[in-house]
């Protein structure tokens, strides 16, 4: 591959998410491209290997080129690669809809009957979009219009659509934007949530449950998800949660909202809903809820996707979905889970390590100047310690100065390790040997 050839072509004509251009396109900048995964690696144009420590930003669990994925896939294409889901239907999205609602009606091993409806969009964004409109029509249908507020959480992001990003507590991402977006309550707590005047106006409270990602994998006291379903049921409100990070797996249950043996009233998928494979998302809810939507036409649901119900992306998610059963996923990682932990004790005893935070099988390692003082915003510090990574073999990004470790789950042990390993060596090389 002529990696000068591809870079200057990416220089010349791409705009990347989440990057300053003036800094990629600089010329002494040489992009990373990456062109082939295998397992818990990635290979770039040089023949590079890399431990993948951050799934493809938050998607890949079963790892890169997972032959019953591939297989699944190919199958699809041979029959149809996509047909409208606007009057149409199609059999993997049936039966998709059918074993995500079979997933998260079960709790301890113990099947109810909460879910019932699946709709499909493209991304966590969307996935969350359509929630709020949902939710929001839900209550005019139900003769409530009054009912229009939305509560979030300080500090949330839940995508960045114009409805998902207003519910955005990150400055960095959606205050430029804030003369756009709808009004939001922001609350810290569940004692502030609580505290809430008008509780007869809120529409729905939305949440990131046990753990909050862009906010620098920030952890919930235990308990608190619980907390606010209870208000929810007592306020008669709506009650979303964002599982577009934690669900399948990520914090060592199926779903997160099954540590507190919480039920949401909506409920956001995307990411690892595919296996890191196909943009997919799904929102579930209610009977309650879609039997409001029931009538003529000034009761229907506008809103959809091209792409919704897209047949190859729902055979990947059935094949995700396959493989968590036929190879015990969960059950296998719970001891990496327990050895990540143990790893992880290695970064915390650095000096400008603040903290260490663990849900499962997600961390975000801080890094403050001796472990107190914050890096002023513009060193770019935590980036500058992924960028030194990868000449240890590991890829991730950060969130400001939070590392983030998030790895596929066929990583091994010994894999494990070494990512550490390049965790601690970039640290030491750019904050305590520099």
């Amino acid at each position: 591959m002529d990696t000068s050839a591809l870079a200057a072509s990416d220089k010349a004509h791409l705009w990347h998410p989440f990057t300053q251009m003036r800094d990629w396109c600089r010329p002494d900048y040489e992009p990373l491209i990456l062109v082939e995964g295998r397992g818990a690696l990635l290979i770039d144009s040089h023949g590079k290997e890399y431990i993948d420590g951050n799934s493809s930003i938050w998607t890949n669990l079963h790892g890169h080129n997972h032959p019953k994925i591939n297989a699944a896939i190919r199958a699809q294409l041979d029959r149809v690669a996509h047909t409208s889901f606007l009057g149409f239907t199609n059999p993997p999205a049936i039966q998709l809809a059918e074993e995500l609602l079979d997933l998260a009606n079960t709790q301890h091993g113990i099947k109810h009957a909460h879910y019932s409806r699946v709709f499909y969009s493209d991304n966590g964004s969307t996935a969350i979009e359509v929630a709020l409109k949902i939710a929001a029509q839900f209550w005019q249908l139900s003769g409530y219009p009054e009912r229009n507020r939305f509560i979030a959480f300080s500090n949330a992001y839940h995508g960045d659509t114009m409805g998902a990003s207003s519910l955005g507590g990150v400055k960095a991402f959606h205050e430029r934007f804030s003369a756009w977006q709808f009004p939001v309550t922001h609350v810290e707590t569940v004692t502030e949530l609580t505290s809430l005047p008008d509780t007869d106006k809120i529409a729905a409270v939305i949440i990131e449950p046990l753990i909050q990602g862009a906010a620098g994998m920030r952890l919930w006291p235990k308990g608190m998800l619980a907390e606010i379903r209870h208000w929810c049921d007592q306020t008669g409100t709506l009650l979303i949660t964002d599982e577009v990070m934690t669900a399948f797996g990520r914090s060592g249950k199926m779903f997160a909202s099954e540590h507190e043996s919480v039920f949401p009233d909506l409920i956001g998928f995307a990411k690892g809903l595919t296996g890191g494979y196909m943009p997919l998302a799904a929102t579930l809810t209610t009977e309650r809820i879609f039997n409001a939507f029931l009538g003529g036409t000034d009761k229907t649901l506008y809103y959809g996707h091209t792409y919704t119900g897209h047949q190859l992306g729902c055979a990947a998610a059935l094949a995700n979905l396959a493989i968590f059963r036929e190879e015990n996923v969960l059950e296998q990682l719970q001891a990496k889970i327990e050895y990540l932990t143990l790893l992880l004790k290695r970064l915390q005893a650095l000096p400008h390590v603040s903290e260490v935070r663990q849900c499962g099988f997600m961390a975000g390692i801080d890094l403050k100047q001796n472990g107190v003082t914050p890096y002023p915003p513009e060193a770019l510090t935590g980036a500058k310690v992924c960028i030194a990574a990868r000449k240890h073999g590991l890829l991730t990004r950060p969130v400001r100065d939070t590392l983030v470790f998030m790895p596929p789950y066929c990583i091994t042990n010994e894999q494990l390790e070494s990512a550490i390993a390049a965790l601690e060596r970039s640290i030491r090389e750019v904050l305590m040997e520099s």
